[in-house]
């Protein structure tokens, strides 16, 4: 932990959203790192932050996060943000 601190959220959002990217269900959606970065920005406004500022903390929220139901959550949330940037993209072309 670099700065003392860390949003376990968004190692998980960012994780996610490059495995979600990766998938046959996606390679339609722009990938560029804007694109890319707008949905995890978008994914993290609308889910709670998890900071911590050990790597016992950190493991601790990342196996909680990594819950089946909480999991379910979150995709649910990536997808969205997904299509949000994928219908009104922030860049040229």
């Amino acid at each position: 932990m670099e700065k003392g601190f860390l949003n376990v959220m968004e190692e998980v959002i960012s994780t996610l959203v490059n495995v979600f990217m990766m998938s046959p269900d996606y390679q339609t959606f722009c990938h560029c790192a804007k694109c890319r970065n707008d949905i995890i920005a978008l994914s993290l406004n609308n889910l709670p932050s998890h900071y911590v500022t050990t790597e016992e903390g950190r493991n601790r929220v990342f196996e909680y996060l990594n819950r089946e139901e909480n999991l379910k959550w979150i995709n649910k949330k990536i997808i969205q943000a997904i299509h949000i940037v994928g219908k009104y993209p922030k860049h040229d072309g």
